[in-house]
């Protein structure tokens, strides 16, 4: 409901802000410039708020009055300033070519706006109030999911800690608290549900208008992300039913073919600049090889541009990839930050070895030491490995490199991206991914 009022708010602004500028120009015959810009600016709205979303002004996590918000926020409006710039220039089909109207438009849009998201965020921020939530139970994903909520009051929730169901104490005044505190949101970790004074006043409080939520599927949806520590196979059996995502997996493959199939015949205009650059920069192959985990565990041979030395694990053995790293040339650095050294993996999601998104794949050499030290890490490869995926969108990697956390936070993205992929979804991770290329440097 946040979300769609966001959308809605930033709508009304638009169009506020368009009237707003024909008044400004026209005074009182403003109705007259109305109708001729009507349809050309609500085309060029579309794109503004498709702008907005891929710059992740639509997350409710990061609707915060800070820095890295408007930052974001200043960034959207200015790719949007000059998209309309180029649109209204290069699109000579709608009879006008606003100068001053559309400096106006968007001198009144950036102030607008800035004034409408710092409201929002602080009406967000302040909703929390009076929805005191009380999560039941002491495990670290009860914990991480009390500080998560404290750390992103916009999200609506005010944790006041979790309950200690070891604590016979603490249990026997369960109901005092609820109503002492005026819980209005209670989350129950799975060992809960085996106490049976928890279950009794849980029931008497059915008439409290309390709401009650799962940890895993609370936590899930706050986060985005699936909790290992609070799941079991039981989870899987429940959610990861295949049968229902048999639609979805014919279109997504026939998208694949057809898209690696376009973007495959456009990319071989730059193969040959890259191979140039490539063999001018180091000596070695031009394209470098790979075995990966595919889905059900099947390895198969990934293909990309060179961007390390010839033979830079020679010494090393298999390491992680990391941020600055020195086996990487400078050309490989470039490719890697533009992840045009990925163009070649076109050909792996024509076989069908791959997709455009899901789960990244990782090598063998890898595979054992993580399926051991991670819970239900294998069901990462219930579906195909993609180019992107929600992991490599929603996790920031820190600069010194991948680590058994890092794989612990990414898989529980991956799970939650397995359990509830459709086209809309793959579609937002896409453009994204585009964001996230044209914003910041790759691994």
């Amino acid at each position: 409901m946040k979300k769609f009022t966001l959308f809605l708010g930033d709508v009304l602004i638009l169009y506020s802000a368009l009237f707003l500028t024909l008044i400004a120009r026209y005074g009182g015959g403003f109705s007259d410039g109305f109708s001729v810009h009507l349809l050309p600016f609500s085309i060029v709205f579309v794109i503004w708020v498709l702008v907005f979303y891929i710059s992740n002004l639509y997350e409710l996590s990061f609707a915060k009055n800070n820095l890295p918000f408007f930052s974001a926020l200043l960034y959207a409006i200015a790719v949007n300033a000059v998209i309309s710039i180029l649109f209204f220039y290069l699109v000579p089909f709608f009879g006008i070519t606003p100068k001053r109207n559309l400096f106006i438009f968007i001198g009144i849009v950036f102030v607008l706006f800035n004034l409408w998201r710092r409201y929002f965020n602080r009406i967000t921020a302040r909703s929390n109030i009076n929805n005191n939530t009380l999560i039941v139970g002491s495990s670290q994903q009860s914990q991480e999911l009390s500080d998560f909520l404290n750390a992103n009051p916009q999200l609506g929730y005010r944790s006041l800690g979790t309950l200690n169901t070891a604590d016979e104490n603490s249990v026997a005044v369960f109901k005092d608290l609820i109503i002492e505190k005026n819980v209005k949101t209670v989350v129950l970790s799975p060992d809960s549900y085996q106490i049976p004074h928890i279950i009794d006043v849980l029931y008497k409080l059915l008439g409290f208008g309390i709401s009650f939520y799962s940890l895993p599927d609370f936590y899930e949806r706050t986060t985005g992300r699936v909790p290992l520590g609070a799941i079991n196979q039981v989870w899987f059996l429940e959610n990861l039913t295949e049968s229902a995502k048999k639609p979805y997996e014919v279109l997504k493959r026939v998208f694949d073919i057809l898209f690696s199939i376009l973007f495959g015949i456009i990319s071989l205009a730059f193969y040959p600049f890259i191979a140039m650059v490539i063999k001018l920069d180091s000596a070695g192959p031009v394209f470098y090889s790979q075995r990966r985990f595919g889905r059900a565990g099947n390895i198969f041979t990934l293909i990309k541009f060179r961007s390390m030395f010839v033979d830079a694990e020679s010494k090393s053995g298999a390491v992680w990839a990391k941020i600055g790293d020195s086996r990487v040339t400078r050309v490989g650095s470039f490719l890697r930050r533009t992840r045009l050294d990925e163009l070649p993996q076109l050909v792996n999601v024509f076989k069908g070895e791959m997709s455009f998104v899901g789960p990244r794949p990782e090598r063998p050499e890898f595979h054992d030491k993580l399926k051991r030290e991670i819970p239900f890490y294998e069901e990462r490869y219930l579906i195909k490995p993609g180019l992107t995926g929600w992991a490599q969108i929603r996790y920031k990697l820190d600069f010194k490199g991948m680590t058994i956390e890092d794989t612990v936070q990414k898989l529980q993205y991956d799970l939650y991206y397995i359990k509830n992929r459709s086209i809309t979804l793959d579609l937002g991770i896409i453009l994204k991914t585009i964001s996230r290329i044209l914003r910041s440097p790759g691994k």
